[in-house]
């Protein structure tokens, strides 16, 4: 239990404008995953929640890292690198087969114009850098709804739409289908 000190001052924390630029990426519906990899070149590959190795994986994402290991180590380098691991196999699957299996990276700023591992991409940006608005998160959903998946191109059933509020830094997600449900729970 927390105590209280009376003397204690505590700061309240500046509050973002709301009206700040804002990117909007797809939302890929895979299986969240990291890779770290330290100063000394040690490779670490994670889910979510825990640690992953060859006799506990995650849809294969510890041996497909581990298959480009070299690749990885030099493209991507020192650091924690979040992204959707996906296709075949994985939820949606977006049309891909054989196994097929890719890594999207979340940080579009920091990968746009990088080369990247085999099978290693970037989340598609759908809009933006453009001042907030739910405007202009209707209209990549909406733009998703008409041209499909632009992670998978000819994939006409896209997930959805994370949005970064970039004075938040904050990330919040849309869904195309049953987005006002809390997620695991659908109507009867």
């Amino acid at each position: 239990m927390e105590t209280l000190d009376e003397n204690q001052f505590t700061e309240f924390p500046k509050i973002p404008r709301l009206s700040r630029p804002a990117l909007i990426t797809e939302k890929i519906d895979g299986t969240n995953g990291q890779i770290l990899i330290t100063l000394d070149g040690e490779i670490y590959v994670g889910s979510r929640s825990r640690w992953l190795n060859d006799k506990q994986d995650n849809f294969g994402f510890w041996h497909w890292v581990m298959d480009r290991r070299d690749e990885v180590l030099t493209k991507l380098g020192p650091g924690r690198h979040f992204g959707e691991f996906w296709g075949s196999g994985i939820q949606r699957g977006y049309g891909l087969t054989k196994g097929n299996k890719r890594f999207s990276l979340f940080n579009v700023t920091r990968w746009a114009e990088q080369p990247l591992p085999p099978g290693c991409h970037v989340v598609p940006v759908i809009m933006g850098p453009e001042v907030f608005s739910t405007e202009l998160v209707d209209d990549a959903v909406a733009t998703l709804k008409i041209k499909g998946s632009f992670a998978s191109p000819g994939f006409m059933q896209p997930e959805g739409v994370v949005v970064f509020h970039t004075a938040g830094n904050l990330l919040f997600k849309k869904t195309i289908e049953k987005d006002e449900e809390p997620k695991g729970r659908s109507k009867e």
